[in-house]
């Protein structure tokens, strides 16, 4: 036995990884089992592990529950999903939803090493352990020992087995005993020899292994004749995959037995550790809910899970293989080291002669062409080859590329030869054909309609239609280099090349770009399916595109492409081929497709992948903040003034946890999701305080998403800083800083404007004095001059009268001179302006003037009395000047809002001329009145049409008018506002 297995070729089809100490793997894994959330555990004597297929973590405690002890054995997750550890000197911790049971001896579990933990068909566990076996009833508190009184031997126990059948099979020291449902009492198996491990068979044989390599059948009774027992296989132990192979563990190997296991028939492989194993010994195995199988060694553990791509058998690798699909379902191949051969999808199945090619086509009538440096080969769809040498100057170069039109002349591509088609045996370069292209046709294909295309190095294609050629290049929208790949599916034509993929609408060519995943490089294989696929076989592997996808493109040609990626991690050895033998890809009759790298043939049933429904657990591991590292709980409270998250996640996919990707988001930060790509951890920095959720979902390698995901609650307490009660505390602050910089301002300016105020007063005052004792005193003692000259000359009682009168007038001169003085040291009484204007336009008009006081007379502004007291004169003496007028009036109104001036008279008006030009040219009266009204804040009014009269109106707001008027407007305003609330409110 241990002969064969040594003979045994190496494991094929399956993806084997290994991880040892260096990746942080414990040493001497024991057993496996799998949790309800999708995490692997891994028993050892240097403790307990779970593994999400990337990361190893020792977990000392389980749920916050610590391990009663870290040197573990046993394992089993039951279906309740709690987790069962037993120790390798005794004892069992059971951990549930947040809680912890520990049996012991005193709990009636027997002593000693727990080997093996087994669940029954009615929920009861079943214990092997060093001194014998016992069993916890569902609902009971303590075990039970399960010995002599049920016809077992009190000694060694090792596993325990529930057959399909419902038969019960425990191994204990000296052999395998058996009972069937409903007995009580166990009865002794054949053979009659110490086995250890049992493994059940899809067929229901029982294997047991003797531990010195060695496997037997298990039978409940000896077969006719009590026989000596006769081992079948090797081995140490085994397990039974989902698929029905057998897996043996032997002693520095695991071996594949496919059905029926035994003999010339059994299909055996072989994983050795020179084929990189983690380490000698394998011990345990274990399957996943995935259907992945685990391997426990002495160094290490190992995965072994089946790939989709299935490799091509050969004794030798490939060297650089070409391959055609012949009419039969079938493929042929041919490469530098091997004959040429046929293979389906089982493997070879005849070799058909000693040649090979470089290039190949596959004719219309099912016939094959095939051509190397030498010569050119044919076979009919009867089989019969014809060989077909090359002219001797063409010779001793490889052929690139064949075809045929469609007058059935065949078109040849030659390495540093060129383009040829063969009429009547005679070769023609480029058929004659001037415009094409003088570099290599690396790639050739026929349409629906018999044209030719050929693809060239440097990024150009052309079509050959009869005796017209068209060459494609940069300006036509093609950006693919060397073009190495061509494909017509009856309604569009695509091309391949070392920079991606393009497709021609009958015009243009259009440049293909995909979504979120490694640019398309290196394409040197195209075909599509009959479900309308596209495949691509290229530098990054090979690439699925949905016939959606390329609906979608076709008709919205800037659509980012979305595709499925098959590499390495799905059994592809290499890459695709980028100058010959092309293409890299092609289809047999049967749909299979086959591809082709330089040392590898890998074949795939498109409507056969296998894919994996299970969309995978989430788990959010970890909170890092700062230099403290939290374990996620809901309500996470973190300190104040933590800003900055790095939030680790992972998802339990074990299959192919290089293709899980993941999405997260931060309510309360984040507007949208975040695609992490296959990154497990989320870094946010600089947070505001507040309240947040993180989410995260995961999808598997077929993009099956976890919708549910995980989330994690979390709180960013603020600052005293960042407080409500801070912010509020410093507006005020603010409010109250800004109200005493105010202040302040308004106190320096108030003392500036009083001191400036004071300079102006006593400079008015000094020129008061100085009029006073000069130009008044002087005019006074001319008027009296005059006076005393009135009475002493000889005149007419009405010349006495208009010299008295105009002495009148000078002595009101005088007076308002004074009063001038008087408005240079003090601001005036009230009613001072009317009686002053009054008089004014008595003297000047007589009996034409009326004036009128309205309101309650009161004290004006000084300056605001000189300008308007100047305005209301230049007005009068305008009207008694120019007017013509019969009256002028004359209307002073003190209102509680402003003061109001008006003169108006019923004169000869103004021409309109001169209204719009504001007075006569070179005459500044009118001009001087808008100044000064402006000069002072007022609103100045001046309304005059011919033969319609003049009317001047001032219009003053109390603020500029009176003195204290500012405040006293700010009230009006208040008691204004606050009088219609009243009246809503009544």
């Amino acid at each position: 036995m241990l002969s064969q297995a040594a003979a045994a070729p190496t494991l094929v089809n399956y993806a084997h990884t290994a991880w040892n100490g260096q990746r942080g793997a414990p040493a001497d894994v024991l057993q496996f089992t799998q949790t309800h959330d999708g995490w692997l555990w891994v028993s050892s004597p240097h403790g307990l592990f779970r593994f999400d297929g990337v990361d190893f973590e020792r977990m000392d405690t389980v749920q916050g529950h610590r391990l009663h002890s870290t040197n573990t054995l046993g394992l089993l997750t039951t279906r309740d999903g709690r987790l069962w550890v037993g120790g390798r000197f005794g004892g069992i911790s059971v951990f549930g939803e947040g809680s912890v049971r520990v049996f012991a001896e005193a709990d009636g579990l027997p002593k000693g090493a727990v080997f093996t933990m087994t669940e029954g068909p009615d929920g009861s566990v079943w214990v092997a352990t060093a001194t014998g076996l016992g069993v916890l009833a569902p609902g009971a508190s303590a075990f039970q020992t399960v010995g002599k009184n049920a016809g077992l031997p009190e000694t060694l126990a090792r596993q325990v087995l529930f057959a399909r059948n419902g038969r019960q099979w425990v191994s204990v020291s000296g052999g395998i005993y058996f009972r069937d449902p409903g007995q009580t009492q166990y009865r002794r198996a054949w053979p009659h020899i110490d086995l250890m491990a049992m493994a059940e068979a899809p067929d229901g044989t029982l294997w047991g292994s003797d531990g010195v390599n060695k496997h037997y059948r298990v039978l409940a009774a000896a077969p006719p004749g009590n026989p000596a027992p006769r081992a079948e296989l090797g081995g140490n132990g085994a397990l039974f995959d989902r698929d029905g192979n057998m897996w043996v563990l032997t002693v520095d190997a695991l071996e594949r037995r496919a059905p029926p296991y035994v003999g010339s028939a059994a299909d055996t492989r072989q994983l050795r550790r020179e084929n990189g194993m983690s380490g000698p010994l394998p011990q345990t195995a274990f399957e996943d809910r995935e259907g992945n199988l685990w391997i426990g060694t002495s160094a290490g553990l190992d995965r072994v899970r089946r790939v989709r791509l299935r490799a091509v058998p050969v004794e030798t690798a490939f060297d650089h293989p070409g391959i055609i699909a012949d009419d039969k379902g079938s493929v042929i191949i041919s490469d530098w080291r091997h004959p040429l051969r046929r293979y389906d999808a089982g493997g070879p199945r005849e070799i058909l002669g000693p040649m090979d090619f470089t290039a190949a086509y596959r004719a219309p009538d099912g016939s094959l062409w095939m051509a190397n440096a030498a010569e050119r080969w044919h076979r009919s769809p009867s089989g019969v080859l014809t060989r077909l040498p090359h002219p001797p100057h063409l010779a001793g170069t490889d052929t690139q590329a064949m075809t045929t039109d469609g007058k059935g002349r065949m078109w040849i591509s030659i390495s540093r030869k060129g383009l040829f088609v063969i009429e009547d045996g005679v070769w023609r370069k480029d058929d004659g054909l001037p415009g094409l292209p003088d570099t290599l046709a690396l790639a050739l294909a026929t349409d629906r309609t018999g044209r030719v295309w050929a693809t060239y190095l440097g990024n150009r294609i052309a079509v050959i239609d009869g005796r017209k050629v068209r060459v494609f290049g940069a300006a036509d929208g093609l950006g693919l280099g060397n073009v190495l790949s061509l494909l017509e599916d009856g309604q569009h034509v695509w091309a391949g090349g070392q920079d991606g993929l393009a497709w021609f609408d009958g015009q243009r060519w259009h440049s293909v770009s995909v979504a979120g995943q490694q640019p398309l490089r290196g394409i040197s294989g195209l075909v599509r399916t009959r479900t309308g696929d596209l495949w691509l076989h290229g530098s990054n592997g090979i690439s699925r595109v949905p016939a959606g996808e390329i609906d979608r493109l076709l008709r919205q040609p800037g659509h980012l492409l979305a595709y499925e990626q098959f590499d390495a991690l799905d059994g592809l050895v290499g890459s695709a081929e980028q100058m010959r033998p092309l293409p890299s890809i092609t289809q047999s009759t049967d749909g299979r497709l086959w591809f082709v790298t330089a040392s590898n043939v890998a074949s795939i049933d498109p409507a056969g992948i296998t894919r994996n429904p299970l969309a995978p657990p989430v788990q959010i591991l970890s909170l890092r903040s700062g230099d403290t590292t939290y374990k996620p709980a809901q309500g996470l409270r973190l300190p104040i003034g933590q800003r900055d998250l790095r939030i680790a996640y992972t998802a339990l996919s074990l299959a192919i946890p290089e293709r899980v990707r993941f999405r997260y988001k931060l309510d309360g930060f984040d507007d949208r999701w975040q695609e992490a790509g296959t990154r497990r951890e989320a870094v946010y920095t600089n947070l505001k305080p507040g309240t947040y959720t993180f989410r995260v979902s995961a999808a598997n390698e077929d993009g099956v998403w976890n919708e549910h995901g995980a989330a994690l609650e979390l709180a960013l307490p603020p600052r005293f800083v960042e407080t409500g009660w801070f912010i509020a505390l410093m507006a005020l602050l603010l409010a109250g800083l800004l109200g005493a910089l105010y202040w302040l301002r308004v106190r320096h300016i108030t003392a500036r404007l009083h001191e400036r105020m004071q300079t102006r007063l006593a400079e008015r005052e000094r020129i008061a004095r100085g009029l006073h004792d000069t130009l008044l005193q002087s005019v006074q003692g001319l008027i009296m001059l005059f006076h005393q000259q009135a009475r002493s000359l000889p005149i007419s009682a009405d010349e006495r009268d208009k010299l008295e009168q105009t002495l009148d007038l000078a002595d009101e001169l005088l007076a308002e001179g004074r009063d001038c003085i008087s408005d240079l040291r003090t601001a005036g009484e009230p009613g001072e302006l009317g009686q002053v204007l009054a008089q004014y336009g008595e003297v000047l008009l007589q009996k034409r003037f009326t004036a009128s006081i309205q309101g309650q007379p009161r004290a004006l502004c000084p300056r605001l009395r000189e300008e308007v007291q100047a305005i209301a004169r230049e007005a009068l003496f305008n009207a008694s000047r120019h007017a013509n007028a019969d009256m002028v009036e004359l209307v002073i109104d003190y209102r509680r809002d402003g003061l109001s001036v008006l003169v108006r008279d019923d004169g000869c008006g103004m021409p309109a001329e001169l209204s719009r030009a504001g007075g006569r040219p070179r005459h500044f009266g009118i001009v001087g009145m808008c100044e000064r009204a402006k000069a002072v804040g007022a609103r100045y009014e001046l309304v005059s049409a011919p033969g319609q009269g003049t009317a001047m109106r001032l219009e003053i707001l109390a603020e500029h008018a009176y003195p204290g008027g500012r405040s006293q407007a700010l009230f009006a305003r208040l008691r204004q506002r606050r009088r219609p609330r009243a009246e809503e409110a009544a």
